[in-house]
């Protein structure tokens, strides 16, 4: 009897536990180009659960806020200038740097919302092989299987 009860609790919170995890924000898609020769747009694309309130974004390098929408944390002071997060319509929050600097940088784009677990995701920009921003740079970062199967149809027929 003792079991059975033991399992029925840890079946609850295994349950409860899934389900929190099922239904919490996530990082889909991190893309970046440049905007002019110096300046970076980087647009992080998220999920959230059905009729959720509009979430808090954030960019960071390492442990340094370039900017982000929580009225409640403060950009660090040598971006202000230099960086904005926005949110737009379609889950985007993104990133606008100026002067982006020579060599690899990191960018990390945070999700949360309310008080549940951030979402992130990272990704290292080399700004030499940065690609304008247009239609086509977006689709080869955001579909590049895709592009890669018409492109070899196209060259089989």
């Amino acid at each position: 009897m003792h079991q059975r009860r033991n399992l029925g609790r840890m079946f609850l919170l295994i349950t409860v536990f899934l389900f929190g995890f099922a239904s919490a924000q996530k990082v889909v898609q991190l893309s970046y180009c440049s905007v002019a020769e110096n300046n970076l747009r980087m647009d992080c694309k998220y999920a959230l659960p059905a009729e959720s309130p509009e979430p808090f974004c954030k960019y960071t390098q390492g442990e340094r806020i370039l900017d982000t929408t929580d009225p409640d944390e403060e950009q660090h002071s040598s971006y202000k200038s230099r960086a904005k997060a926005r949110i737009f319509p379609g889950n985007i929050c993104r990133l606008l740097f100026k002067n982006l600097s020579k060599g690899k940088s990191n960018f990390t784009c945070n999700i949360r919302q309310g008080d549940s677990a951030t979402a992130t995701k990272t990704s290292m920009v080399e700004k030499k092989l940065l690609l304008p921003c247009s239609a086509w740079s977006v689709l080869l970062q955001s579909c590049s299987s895709l592009l890669l199967t018409l492109m070899t149809v196209s060259t089989l027929l």
